[in-house]
């Protein structure tokens, strides 16, 4: 067997070569990198929107409730004007027509008392 004959310039160059070998185990090995890149800031701020439209929508459904219940509270309380102004017109009606019935019971009164005190002194 026979000792092959090498070089200072070979034996530096295979040294080179098995150290850069040893190098490129301990490199980080690419990743699977995205296609598409998701921008955190962007996708937190795209949160904070739907946030903020979500509260303004409720603050919109409450609003438009609070309004509905003071319409109806205000139609309850324009009904009962209405209702007490109704009951004081019929209340002032049967008053007129008890004194018009009154006045007129003590005018046939009246006169049938002339006719009493008349038909006496004939």
């Amino acid at each position: 067997m026979k000792v092959p004959h090498t070089e200072f310039g070979d034996r530096r160059t295979a040294s080179m070569e098995a150290k850069q070998a040893m190098l490129a185990r301990f490199k980080p090995k690419p990743t699977v990198t995205a296609t598409q890149f998701v921008d955190r800031k962007a996708l937190k701020a795209q949160r904070a929107q739907e946030l903020r439209e979500a509260r303004e929508a409720e603050k919109e459904a409450k609003r438009l409730e609070r309004e509905a219940a003071e319409a109806v509270a205000a139609a309850e309380r324009e009904a009962a004007e209405q209702a007490a102004l109704e009951a004081k017109r019929e209340e002032r009606k049967a008053r007129k027509a008890a004194e018009r019935t009154d006045a007129q019971n003590r005018r046939l009164a009246k006169l049938a008392a002339y006719a009493k005190a008349g038909s006496s002194d004939f």
